[in-house]
């Protein structure tokens, strides 16, 4: 079975974050990870990339245990409210996205990367929702997102 060696540049579910270099089958490599810009293929020049990559993710991070538990209770205690166009019957044209779910949080005085929010089905009608946001390895915020028409 051929394997083939990448350096992920976003973060993969079950495989790694950013700047790790990882061993994966050639198929989902050439199929999936290498297409949607996930991964480039491993050089020994590419070992510059992997430190680049690692540091902005360092600078991304949340420092300590305690600042994302601390981000945690502020986000999970205030909901959000994102505005959108919609129909009369409450559908948006579109759908909410991640940025701008990062954005309502930013609005109310907390930073968290649009990366790292997980929405697990389409924001596409008025309504309230919840999204999970991963701060920290160890800790997992949830938000209330409340879709209101403009």
């Amino acid at each position: 079975m051929a394997t083939n060696k990448l350096i992920l540049t976003h973060e993969v579910d079950n495989l790694g974050e950013a700047g790790d270099v990882v061993e994966v089958k050639a198929g989902y490599a050439r199929n999936y990870l290498i297409p949607r810009k996930l991964a480039t293929p491993w050089t020994k020049g590419g070992e510059a990339q992997v430190e680049a990559i690692r540091r902005a993710r360092k600078a991304r991070e949340v420092a300590n245990l305690e600042d994302a538990r601390a981000l945690r209770d502020a986000v999970q205690s205030e909901g959000v409210t994102v505005t959108a166009a919609a129909s009369k019957e409450g559908r948006l044209f579109g759908s909410v996205t991640t940025a701008e779910i990062a954005a309502a949080v930013a609005a109310k005085g907390n930073k968290i990367d649009r990366r790292k929010i997980q929405i697990t089905e389409p924001l596409k009608s008025t309504g309230d929702y919840t999204v999970t946001v991963r701060i920290h390895p160890e800790v997992t915020a949830t938000i209330k997102v409340k879709v209101v028409a403009a």
